[in-house]
């Protein structure tokens, strides 16, 4: 099982793996957010252990990162004892906090719960369909134009859209589900949202919006995301 442990202290690394390593874990370390972001991409981990203060990026928008694409359970192992570290860590997507300094016994008896509730597997954090790429670990969405590569600019209502479409490639993803995931259940009946959103998404990346290859409506029950899409005699609009 590997755990990937993200901390800025080198000492406590080192311990960490060391200690961890005899238990018979595979180790991953990274000394800072962003080498912690590659590292998760790389060796797709299955517990996270993460610092909250390291340089580059913090704690807390390395989980928004790994929470983009990953469901792998993360430990916050962090100094900060206030409550609103911990309230802001864990609604970032932490599933577990334990302060510094800290017994090995707890660490472990915390890292083999949270191994019973280990997801079956990850998805790919970088998704491609016709020129567009989209990385849910940073969410930003690159278009290509010929040789040149331009961002797409999302407000964060399109990233969702987008996301929960991602999230279910080649599957219709009901309206209602739609609604009640990103706007709440007392929205589930303003379809307009819905094709107000996806309307725009299509703009922005369709070759065609008139004609989605893509971004595709099922009449009268919602939408799906057809990653590679294949030509369809009447394509849905």
């Amino acid at each position: 099982m590997k755990i990937l442990i993200a901390d800025d202290d080198p000492q406590i690394l080192r311990a960490l793996r060391i200690t961890l390593t005899a238990k018979g874990y595979d180790i991953i370390t990274a000394a800072n957010g962003s080498q912690a972001i590659a590292a998760a991409i790389d060796h797709h981990p299955d517990i996270f252990m993460l610092d909250l203060g390291m340089p580059e990026l913090d704690g807390v928008q390395v989980i928004e990162g790994i929470r983009g694409w990953s469901g792998a359970p993360i430990l916050v192992v962090s100094g900060r004892t206030g409550a609103a570290d911990k309230v802001e860590a864990l609604d970032a997507g932490a599933d577990d906090y334990v302060t510094k300094p800290f017994s090995i016994e707890e660490l472990l008896a915390r890292i083999r719960a949270l191994t019973r509730r280990l997801p079956q597997h990850d998805s790919d954090p970088i998704v491609k369909f016709g020129n567009v790429t989209v990385d849910l670990s940073t969410h930003t969405v690159m278009k290509t134009l010929g040789e040149q590569s331009e961002s797409v600019r999302l407000t964060p209502t399109e990233w969702q859209v987008l996301e929960l479409l991602i999230r279910n490639p080649g599957k219709l993803v009901t309206r209602q589900t739609m609604l009640t995931e990103i706007w709440g259940s007392e929205h589930i009946s303003d379809t307009g949202y819905l094709r107000l959103y996806i309307a725009q998404l299509r703009k922005k990346l369709e070759p065609e919006p008139g004609i989605p290859r893509y971004l595709i409506t099922e009449a009268g029950m919602g939408y799906r995301l057809q990653p590679d899409a294949i030509s369809e005699d009447e394509p849905s609009r």
